[in-house]
């Protein structure tokens, strides 16, 4: 399966806002778990999607108040039963963060399950992200 791109827009309002008067990293974090979670619900039923790890996350700059930042998440490596999702966030397709997380795919009784996916990278940026994400997880089958 090719590697697809979901796109999610987010309003920074008051109630985002962190004691410095900038996007409070909790809430970006909440976000960025959304973000993940749509490309992954688009490969297998949302109620069989547990997130299991968010790999970091590193601002390069603070985001104010009105900003409209944009997530910009794909699956780019599956593995038995898991799903690993890059999230990329720009405001004003100016680069703010980046990161992965891992989802894992389980049963009605909350146990992990193969799902039967397998994500093809076709161009080096795509299969650059995907060795970052079989790296995050190599410890992990």
């Amino acid at each position: 399966m090719k590697m697809r791109t979901f796109y999610t827009h987010r309003m920074v309002k008051s109630e985002d806002l962190n004691h410095h008067g900038t996007l409070f990293a909790g809430r970006s974090a909440e976000w960025f778990v959304e973000a993940g979670f749509i490309a992954a619900s688009h490969l297998i039923p949302p109620a069989n999607i547990l997130c299991l790890q968010i790999h970091g996350m590193l601002f390069t700059r603070p985001v104010p108040l009105g900003a409209i930042v944009c997530y910009h998440s794909s699956v780019v490596y599956t593995g038995r039963s898991r799903l690993v999702t890059y999230i990329k966030v720009t405001l004003e397709q100016e680069f703010i963060l980046d990161g992965f997380i891992t989802f894992v795919s389980v049963d009605d009784e909350g146990k992990s399950r193969p799902h039967g996916i397998v994500i093809e990278a076709e161009t080096p940026e795509e299969q650059a992200l995907q060795a970052r994400a079989i790296s995050l997880n190599e410890n992990k089958r």
